[in-house]
Formats: structure tokens, C-alpha cells, sequence
């Protein structure tokens, strides 16, 4: 009995001391920072975590990543790309999920390789055979010189963006899309059937005039709009620029006015100068 207190007593105590040391280890940070980026898109999102090495003086491309050569796209662990729906990156269609982000620097074009195997520490265990699709995409020579190794995401519409790498003066984009154009319509139909009071009226107009759908049933939605909220400028804005875009000018400018006044008796100078913008644009 006395041996069973000593032996619980002795790992209790190497328990705490090894608690204790692990608690008092100091930490330090990391050489290159992890970030995580999220973009919404479509009906879901794009997540890219990824590390960001530092220039520090050095040559970046063709010095400490070769030309040529399987590059992690980053430091430490290869970055990732999750997609929450399906999409197509630089036309190539990528079903939703979670993938490496490898890439190929050249002084010319760059290979982008999107690889089946997710989690990777660096390029070492790469390989092609994993490979989900690979495109070539053409660097840009930026004058502004990037420190820090970036991602970073630009020209965001409900159907389209930017991924863009950028280090040092360099960077690359790549071009993605939505694929769930039919969903999105088929739930925007849903939607427009239901109660008139609780229909997305703004999302649905919008969507239908940037993506060039039925411009008649947007401007029905339009006027069913207005009837719900006659003093609201954003629905003049709207209708104006279905108007604009089926080319009927005076229609456009007319309507643009009436929404300038309502933008002003409300005090909404944003909308005073988007509807400027539309008679601005008839008039040319």
C-alpha cells in the first residue's frame, strides 16, 4: 500500500512539473506570419490560408525561388484554397473543397497548380500525379514594391473576383467564377413568389441587371417596388439604369431626376450623385 501512495504520488508530481514547464516555456514569433483571407462568393466563400515570408533584402524570384521550380506559393505549410460551392478558376471547373495552392514562377507566366493533398509542409512531399487542374496565368511588374508576401482578393461582383499573389514587384492573378448562376436564379424565382412585403426587391433587381437576365422581369419587380416604397431613391436609380441599359434614354433621364429629388429630400447624397451618374451616362 505504502509503495501504490509513493508511485501515484511520484507521477502526480512529474504530472505538475512537466505542466509548469511547459507553461513557463517562452514563445516567440514566428519568421513568417500566417493569415487566413475569406471571401464571399456566390452563395458561399473562398478561404486562403497561407504564410507571409518577408523580402528582406534578397532576390525573390529567380534567386531564392528558382524559376522553374515547385514553389509552396508562401512559407512553412503549402498554402490553401477552400471553396464552399463549386467554381471555375481561370475556366477550369474546381469542385467544392479544400486544396493546396502550388505555383510555378517563370520570368514570363507562371504555372498555378491546384493539388488534391491539402495539408503539405512546404513542396517536398508534392506530387503531380495530385494535381486537380494546373492553368498559366501572366505576372504583372508592379512599381510599388511588396514587403511582405500577400493574397489578396479584388474585383469582387456576385459572380466574379480576383486572387491576386503579390510579392516584391510582382504580381499574379487569377480570374474566378461562380457556378451556381442557375441556382441563384431558381432562388431569386423562389423568393419573388412569396409574400410581396417580404421580397428581396433590391438584391433580386440588382442581380438580374448585372448579370444581363430578363431585364423585363426586373423592371416589373421594379415597379411592384416602388408601389411598396414611393419615396425610396435607390428604386429610381434601378429602374433608371434598366432603362439606360434597354435604351430607352430620355426614360433613363427622367427617372434618374425624380430619384435626385427624392435623394434630396431625404438627405441622401449618395444616391443624388449615382442618379447624376445615370443622366451624366444618357447624355454622352
Amino acid at each position: 500500500m505504502k509503495k501504490t501512495v509513493i508511485y501515484v504520488f511520484t507521477m502526480l508530481l512529474a504530472c505538475v512539473t512537466l505542466s509548469t514547464y511547459a507553461q513557463e516555456q517562452p514563445r516567440i514569433p514566428e519568421a513568417s506570419s500566417t493569415q487566413t483571407i475569406i471571401q464571399d462568393f456566390g452563395l458561399g466563400k473562398i478561404t486562403v490560408t497561407y504564410s507571409r515570408p518577408n523580402v528582406k533584402g534578397r532576390k525573390i524570384f529567380g534567386g531564392i525561388n528558382p524559376y522553374g521550380q515547385v514553389w509552396r506559393t508562401g512559407a512553412n505549410a503549402a498554402t490553401t484554397i477552400t471553396f464552399s460551392e463549386n467554381v471555375l478558376v481561370e475556366g477550369n471547373k474546381v469542385p467544392a473543397g479544400t486544396y493546396s495552392l502550388f505555383s510555378i514562377p517563370e520570368q514570363n507566366s507562371w504555372t498555378i497548380i491546384l493539388n488534391k493533398t491539402a495539408k503539405q509542409w512546404g513542396a517536398y512531399s508534392y506530387k503531380q500525379a495530385d494535381d486537380l487542374v494546373r492553368f498559366t496565368v501572366k505576372p504583372i511588374t508592379v512599381k510599388e514594391k511588396r514587403e511582405t508576401f500577400t493574397m489578396q482578393f479584388a474585383n469582387s461582383t456576385t459572380k466574379t473576383t480576383d486572387l491576386y499573389i503579390v510579392w516584391d514587384h510582382t504580381a499574379v492573378p487569377m480570374h474566378l467564377q461562380t457556378d451556381d448562376d442557375a441556382q441563384i436564379t431558381a432562388n431569386i424565382e423562389k423568393l419573388m413568389q412569396g409574400d410581396i412585403k417580404k421580397r428581396p426587391y433590391f438584391n433580386a433587381i440588382q442581380y438580374y441587371y448585372e448579370n444581363d437576365k430578363d431585364l423585363k422581369k426586373a423592371m416589373t419587380w421594379v415597379l411592384e417596388a416602388e408601389k411598396l416604397e414611393p419615396s425610396a431613391p435607390w428604386y429610381k436609380l434601378w429602374k433608371a439604369r434598366i432603362q439606360l441599359k434597354m435604351g430607352n434614354k430620355a426614360a433613363a433621364i427622367t427617372t434618374a431626376q425624380q430619384g435626385i429629388k427624392l435623394a434630396k429630400a431625404s438627405d441622401d447624397d449618395e444616391y443624388v450623385r449615382l442618379n447624376e451618374a445615370v443622366i451624366a451616362q444618357a447624355k454622352d
